[in-house]
C-alpha cells in the first residue's frame, strides 16, 4: 500500500453492461425451449407467482430474469403485444 498522501489514488467501478427487459425475455425463452419447457406457461408461473424456480438456470435465464421486477415484464409483455396488434380495425 502506498502511504504517500500527495498523489490521488484512482478507483474506477466498472458497470455490467446492461441488458434491455426484450433481451432478457428472448434469453429466458430461448433457454426455456431449449429444456423442453413451454416458456409461456413457465414465464406466466413466474410473474403471477414470483417464484424464480419456473425459470429454469439453463444459460443463466434464472439469474437474469431476477435481475428484473416482475411488473416491467408485465408491462414490457403488454407493450410489445399492443405495438404488434396496433389497434387498427
Amino acid at each position: 500500500m502506498n502511504n504517500d498522501l500527495t498523489n490521488t489514488q484512482y478507483f474506477k467501478v466498472t458497470k455490467e453492461n446492461e441488458i434491455s427487459v426484450k433481451e432478457i425475455i428472448a434469453e429466458v425463452y430461448r433457454a426455456m425451449t431449449e429444456k423442453g419447457y413451454n416458456p409461456v406457461n413457465q414465464i406466466v408461473g413466474y410473474i403471477m407467482s414470483g417464484d424464480p424456480t419456473f425459470i429454469t438456470s439453463h444459460r443463466s435465464a434464472r439469474s437474469l430474469i431476477m435481475k428484473v421486477e416482475r411488473d416491467e415484464l408485465v408491462e414490457e409483455l403488454l407493450t410489445e403485444y399492443i405495438k404488434s396488434e396496433a389497434w387498427n380495425d
